[in-house]
């Protein structure tokens, strides 16, 4: 997946998500397909080391999908309003998800999804499609 896969470099975003969720490994798609220029790079957080890597529980990256930029983390919708941010070259999306009803509308909605996530439509998950990449998580 041209090193916007789990790969080294100098990803402006990294994009850490549950490796086991088909519909989360569609989205991943929808994001690289957004992605033209590289600037995200995609995690399975099953992958060994990611969550150390990144500072996160496995608590926490089963929870939300996180967006990390340098020192910066995010999580939830404000992880996806990042992701589009860097994805589209643009801020849109995070100064709209700073302005307060927004927010709590887009939180909302994000955990809506996150909750029912099993139940759309996705994909084969990351971690069936690379078995040998993902380790044995309890969650």
């Amino acid at each position: 997946m041209s090193g916007r896969d789990s790969g080294p470099g100098k990803a402006e975003l990294d994009l850490i998500f549950d490796g086991r969720c088909g519909f989360c490994t569609r989205a991943v798609g929808w994001v690289r397909a957004l992605d033209r220029h590289g600037r995200i790079t995609t995690h399975a957080y099953q992958q060994p080391d990611v969550l150390e890597r990144f500072g996160l529980t496995e608590s926490q990256a089963h929870a939300a999908v996180w967006a990390v930029t340098g020192e910066r983390k995010s999580a939830g919708a404000a992880a996806v309003a990042a992701t589009l941010d860097t994805a589209l070259g643009t801020r849109i999306f995070g100064r709209l998800y700073r302005i307060p009803p927004v927010r709590m509308l887009e939180d909302r909605v994000y955990q809506w999804v996150a909750d029912h996530r099993g139940k759309f439509p996705g994909v084969t998950p990351w971690c069936e499609q690379h078995p040998g990449r993902c380790s044995v998580r309890t969650m």
